[in-house]
């Protein structure tokens, strides 16, 4: 199974990076549409509010750059502390268990985030493309 540890960072990556962008071009660009229900049952602190749009831009830029492996493990750190911030201010204050609060989500992004910031982007990413070149 060790021979397939590369290649499965790279797809982890990908993945993880592609449902990210998902949120930032959900909040940035208006697609998908989010759900009728998404949003109306929680008022939106100023805080949150205040970081919405920052959050969206850093979803949609970090996503994409994760996805295509590029800049991965600065990209990777700074989605990171972006859904550790998520959580402490969006989930964490209702209540202290993540699948009571809603915030597994963010949880799981903020980690898988932060071992791509210390793995890298893995072999099929153009950060492994550029390393190659002489």
């Amino acid at each position: 199974m060790n021979k397939w540890s590369p290649l499965l960072l790279s797809v982890l990556r990908i993945v993880a990076g592609l449902l990210f962008l998902e949120h930032g071009t959900q909040k940035v660009l208006g697609f998908p549409a989010a759900a009728p229900h998404e949003g109306s049952a929680h008022a939106m602190s100023p805080l949150l509010a205040h970081l919405a749009p920052a959050s969206g831009y850093i979803e949609l830029i970090g996503g994409a750059l994760l996805v295509i492996g590029l800049f991965t493990r600065v990209a990777a750190f700074i989605c990171s502390g972006e859904m550790a911030v998520a959580y402490f201010t969006a989930h964490a204050s209702m209540g202290l268990y993540p699948v009571n609060n809603h915030g597994e989500l963010a949880v799981l992004y903020c980690f898988i985030f932060l071992y791509l910031s210390a793995a890298g982007a893995g072999p099929l990413s153009l950060d492994a493309l550029v390393r190659r070149k002489p």
